[in-house]
């Protein structure tokens, strides 16, 4: 059983992000890990934390959903978790997987705020209304309650219907719109990295300027939300836009183009950031699409896509009609307007993420796949 946990929690953590472009909803981690109405089991436990992002790609219906997870210090040392747990939170930490503040307070609320993004939480935040009235609003709460098919998420306000995003706060795009540093030693979130001469330095894991979360504000001055120290303004912020991956009608990825560098696209492209397709593809897609396929460069707010395959790459204009679609040819490049599709292959499709409004998925794939057999109490909405 051991084991499987291991697995659960790894495959949990491939969804966790603090990437303000990705992140599509803020939970507090010591919170969930309390619903123990879920499955009758221990105190806390961290695997509830997987049915709380499956519950939320099922809310989506897309695939491969992230979560912004915060969590207070304190929940390092809970002894209500596993050792194993505790040890797995910490490495999240230290890997800027989720975000430590010293103690949770309002952060939440404030990253929901400055990023337009949903809670995930049963508390129905009365007393932050007066500060951030817009907790009040249709989907900006979303409550996890046990129903016929497990866990799904409910909205605090409204009937259930799956409202529009939010926008960022325009507080939220100013800061967002600069790169912070910190001032505390070895910072993982706002750092540059530290000693690179440091025998741990490659041991160490770092936050590119591109995917900083936002700053606390501490008396309206940007801030540090682990160490509590002063940010200082390091420069602009790289551009960056927000493209998914579409494949047979259902939303597999999502991920984030900047001005610092490019991003290939293939069935296994090599090097860190780029976007592996392989594992969603039939044998004949993965026999045409190349490795790197295509590559996607932002400069000038202008996005532009290059042939880099065998096969070439499809360019669909804003419709499917075959007497449109534009045919790079290897090495050939174009600038692609804001409805155009990157045809990697037929059904595979790669565009800005605002084209598609549903994931097309009714079950996305389990983060649980993996977990012990579980029995989940029907409960109330809350």
């Amino acid at each position: 059983m051991r084991f499987e946990v291991s697995k659960v929690l790894d495959a949990i953590e491939v969804r966790l992000t603090t990437d303000p472009a990705l992140a599509r909803a803020v939970v507090d981690l010591s919170e969930v890990v309390r619903y123990a109405d879920l499955d009758g089991g221990r105190p806390a436990s961290l695997v509830r934390l997987g049915l709380l992002v499956d519950a939320l790609g099922r809310y989506v219906s897309e695939e491969n959903v992230p979560v912004y997870v915060i969590t207070p210090r304190s929940l390092i040392s809970d002894t209500d978790l596993t050792s194993n747990e505790r040890m797995v939170v910490r490495r999240w930490a230290d890997d800027g997987k989720i975000e430590v503040v010293p103690q949770i307070e309002d952060r939440v609320l404030e990253v929901a705020e400055l990023l337009g993004l949903p809670v995930l939480t049963r508390d129905r935040e009365d007393r932050h209304r007066a500060r951030r009235p817009w907790v009040s609003e249709p989907g900006r709460l979303l409550a996890l309650v046990s129903a016929q098919g497990g866990p799904t998420l409910v909205a605090r306000v409204g009937r259930g219907e799956l409202v529009p995003p939010a926008p960022r706060s325009p507080l939220g795009e100013r800061l967002l719109s600069r790169v912070w540093s910190c001032p505390a030693p070895n910072c993982n979130v706002y750092g540059s990295g530290g000693d690179p001469d440091s025998p741990f330095a490659d041991m160490r894991t770092y936050t590119s300027p591109v995917s900083q979360p936002p700053p606390t504000l501490r008396s309206g001055t940007p801030s540090c939300p682990r160490h509590g120290d002063r940010l200082r303004d390091a420069g602009p912020r790289p551009a960056t836009e927000v493209f998914s991956v579409r494949i047979d009608g259902v939303i597999r990825q999502r991920f984030v183009v900047s001005e610092d560098k490019p991003t290939i696209i293939g069935r296994a492209p090599d090097g860190e950031g780029n976007v592996m397709l392989g594992q969603w593809l039939t044998d004949d897609a993965r026999k045409w699409i190349s490795r790197g396929h295509a590559r996607l460069t932002l400069r000038n707010g202008e996005i532009v896509v290059k042939d880099i395959s065998t096969n070439g790459t499809g360019i669909r204009p804003g419709t499917f009609d075959d007497n449109h679609r534009i045919h790079l040819k290897q090495n050939e490049a174009r600038a692609l307007a804001q409805e155009d599709l990157v045809e990697l292959y037929a059904d595979v499709l790669v565009g800005r993420s605002h084209l598609w409004a549903s994931g097309g998925v009714v079950q996305p794939e389990s983060v649980m796949g993996e977990a012990p057999t579980m029995a989940f109490r029907p409960v109330g909405r809350p």
